[in-house]
């Protein structure tokens, strides 16, 4: 489970990069995934969760 945000499931995606003689060539968008100690049912362990559920509270970070 590389690069994948074990909250919301956020990942990797795929599209092109576009030339200005509009060639296209394949290229990927990776989530922004941070590792965040989080505390669960009274246990810490690390997470690979995505900024944005770091940002809005979704997890419930240990300190």
């Amino acid at each position: 489970m590389a690069n994948k945000c074990e909250v919301c499931g956020k990942g990797q995606v795929s599209g092109n990069n576009v030339s200005h003689s509009n060639r296209h060539s394949r290229r990927k968008w990776n989530a922004n995934i941070q590792v965040v100690r989080v505390e669960e049912n009274g246990s810490v362990r690390k997470a690979k969760v995505c900024t944005r559920c770091i940002r809005s509270g979704k997890v419930n970070r240990a300190i």
